[in-house]
């Protein structure tokens, strides 16, 4: 079986990223734009700095202009780009050429394609369908059947992974508001619990 990718976004302190990496994170994700999770790219430098290889560095954007995203991206010192909203396909192309690996984020409102891939990207995020509301998921919220390397985001906590990757089946899963005490501030005690309730599926 297919070793589930799991990503946890919104990390702002070393002891989170060390709780994400140690409970086998696959990537995790710092928020470049505004958010109660926002971290500057000069603030973000140092926690991507403690990601060992192997674990994807993120940095997550919504809406910037591509000069702003590669200057912040770089200065943070990613490894790969997540776009939300309607950046188009030429903006993955020149993040691309710049040698980052890409995510694309979208709803399935959102009209925009719902194949991995679509727009050059490495993995798809299929947010729930009010992105950032931490609103749960059921099946009858996807329209289609996403294809390719696509990624569950929203609404996912340690009580619920289990039964959602059950039931739609995804490539992977993404974190934030789920493992969090506070709005904006993480648990790592629940950062623990999911990592550990999600890698219990790919056993």
């Amino acid at each position: 079986m297919h070793h589930l990718y799991v990503k946890v976004c919104g990390l702002r302190n070393p002891g989170e990223v060390e709780a994400a990496v140690a409970g086998g994170a696959s990537a995790v994700g710092f928020v470049l734009t505004a958010s109660p999770r926002q971290l500057s790219a000069a603030g973000a430098r140092p926690l991507a700095a403690l990601v060992p290889p192997g674990v994807a560095r993120v940095a997550v954007f919504r809406g910037e202009p591509l000069e702003e995203v590669r200057r912040a991206a770089a200065e943070a010192g990613v490894d790969t780009v997540q776009l939300h909203g309607g950046e188009p396909p030429e903006a993955y192309a020149a993040l691309r050429a710049d040698g980052y690996r890409l995510i694309r984020a979208t709803s399935p409102r959102s009209g925009a394609p719902l194949t991995a891939g679509a727009y050059g990207e490495d993995a798809l995020i299929i947010d729930s369908p009010r992105p950032g509301s931490g609103e749960r998921w059921s099946p009858e919220s996807l329209p289609e059947r996403p294809t390719g390397s696509w990624v569950l985001s929203g609404g996912l906590s340690p009580d619920n992974v289990v039964d959602a990757v059950a039931a739609l089946r995804p490539w992977g899963v993404d974190v934030s508001s789920g493992v969090e005490r506070a709005r904006g501030v993480k648990d790592v005690g629940l950062i623990r619990e999911f990592l550990a309730a999600a890698r219990g599926m790919s056993s």
